[in-house]
C-alpha cells in the first residue's frame, strides 16, 4: 500500500531528473555559443581582406551547430551584432545578422552601466560585438506541466585586432 502511494512521486522525479539534466546541458551549450561566435566575430578586421561577408557571417554562425551538437540546432535563434558607442550613455547598432531571429537597428540600450567608459578611454565612437543566442528547450517528460523553456545568453566583447569589425563594407569607415 506504501509502495503504490510513493511510487508515483519517484517516478516523477525520476523522469524530471531526465529533463532538468538535458536542460542543463543544453544551456551550457548555448553559453558555449554565444562564447565561440563572439570569439570568431571579433577576430576580423576591416578593410576588403578582413571585413565579414555574407558568406563568411553564414559559416560564422554554421558553427553553432557544432557546439550544440548532438542536440538539434532547429530550435536556435542567433544574433550577431556590433554596437557602436558614441558617448558613456548612448549606442546605437551598426550592423546585424541573424539566424532564425529578428535583427538588431536603431539606438541600443543594453549596453552595461560604465562599460564604454571602461573599454573606450572616453574615445568615440567605440565598438562591440554582440553575440546572442537562444535555444527553445521542450522537455520530454515534464512539457505538459512547464511547456517550452527559452535557454539564452548573451555576450559583448570588443574587437580584437581593429576599431571595428566591418560586415558588408559596414560601417564604411571604423
Amino acid at each position: 500500500m506504501e509502495f503504490a502511494i510513493i511510487m508515483p512521486v519517484l517516478l516523477i522525479l525520476f523522469l524530471s531528473s531526465f529533463d532538468v539534466g538535458n536542460a542543463i546541458i543544453i544551456y551550457l551549450k548555448v553559453r558555449a555559443a554565444t562564447y565561440e561566435l563572439a570569439a570568431i566575430t571579433n577576430q576580423y578586421t576591416t578593410g576588403s581582406t578582413g571585413q565579414i561577408s555574407t558568406t563568411t557571417m553564414t559559416s560564422i554562425t554554421s558553427a553553432v551547430s557544432t557546439v550544440l551538437a548532438p542536440y538539434s540546432s532547429t530550435p536556435t535563434k542567433i544574433t550577431i551584432s556590433q554596437i557602436k558607442a558614441t558617448s558613456k550613455t548612448a549606442a546605437t547598432v551598426s550592423w546585424s545578422y541573424t539566424v532564425n531571429g529578428t535583427k538588431l537597428s536603431g539606438s541600443y540600450t543594453g549596453l552595461p552601466s560604465n562599460m564604454a567608459k571602461n573599454s573606450c578611454n572616453n574615445t568615440y565612437p567605440c565598438y562591440f560585438i554582440l553575440s546572442q543566442v537562444s535555444y527553445t528547450y521542450t522537455p520530454m517528460f515534464g512539457s505538459y506541466m512547464t511547456g517550452p523553456l527559452t535557454l539564452s545568453d548573451s555576450l559583448l566583447v570588443t574587437p580584437r585586432t581593429s576599431e571595428c569589425v566591418q560586415y558588408n563594407s559596414t560601417p564604411a569607415t571604423c
